[in-house]
């Protein structure tokens, strides 16, 4: 059975001007999931889906397939659900069915390529699951240090529970989803409609790997990571 992974990549970039394209740590930023992807050793073929020429052409010299993205599924505000389901239509038509999708955002040039490969397996073995996301744990929790604007405007704890929580880490564990991977069933994705439509599970990563790049300052923080992990002067 085929084995592919997709990245999704759009031309616009509100928080920062041509993200995906932009050098990091000496290459361009999609770059790294690409060859993230080709080090598994495991697929048969990378996949891009993008409205932008240059995301396309940087892409394609790097050994990915490029998939056109419609300008309906590139705007601001389209769901990326949408986008996962024409590449799957796209490629099931060109080169045949396959059973698992992967999908390694652009944003998240630390993953490593065990933490795709555990995703992979995580889905694999755990019996009834349709979608392995990654996620890190929160710095920040709704039951502890998190507050919402409740009653004549008074701040109150964002989550209640029946006891009171003086510390950190007497609160209930709350993890952030991540961009490093995401894993599901071909089928789920075709006939849902969003991630949490089905039985969802969750591989932990470590926060340093999972930094999702947003804005600048996201952008450098994660070069300076990927220096100091990788011994990069």
């Amino acid at each position: 059975m085929n084995k592919f992974a997709f990245i999704f990549a759009r031309g616009g970039s509100k928080g920062l001007e041509k993200k995906n394209i932009k050098s990091f740590c000496g290459k361009p930023l999609i770059a790294h999931s690409i060859s993230q992807a080709f080090d598994c050793k495991i697929f048969d073929r990378v996949f891009v889906s993008t409205d932008d020429q240059d995301i396309a052409k940087i892409s394609s010299l790097q050994g990915a397939d490029i998939i056109a993205r419609p300008a309906s599924l590139a705007k601001d505000d389209s769901p990326e659900w949408l986008s996962w389901q024409h590449a799957i239509t796209f490629v099931e038509k060109k080169f045949g069915a396959f059973e698992q999708f992967v999908s390694l955002p652009p944003t998240s040039p630390l993953r490593n390529t065990s933490d795709i490969l555990n995703a992979i397996d995580l889905l694999n073995i755990t019996p009834n699951a349709d979608l392995c996301l990654s996620i890190s744990e929160s710095s920040r929790n709704p039951f502890f240090n998190m507050v919402a604007r409740g009653n004549k405007n008074f701040l109150e704890l964002a989550a209640q529970t029946h006891l009171p929580i003086t510390r950190r880490q007497d609160a209930p564990a709350i993890f952030d989803i991540t961009t490093v991977v995401y894993v599901a069933k071909t089928d789920f994705v075709k006939e849902e409609e969003g991630i949490f439509s089905g039985s969802v599970i969750g591989l932990e990563v470590p926060r340093e790997r999972a930094v999702d790049i947003d804005d600048i300052l996201d952008f450098e923080f994660a070069e300076f990571l990927y220096k100091k992990l990788n011994h990069v002067k």
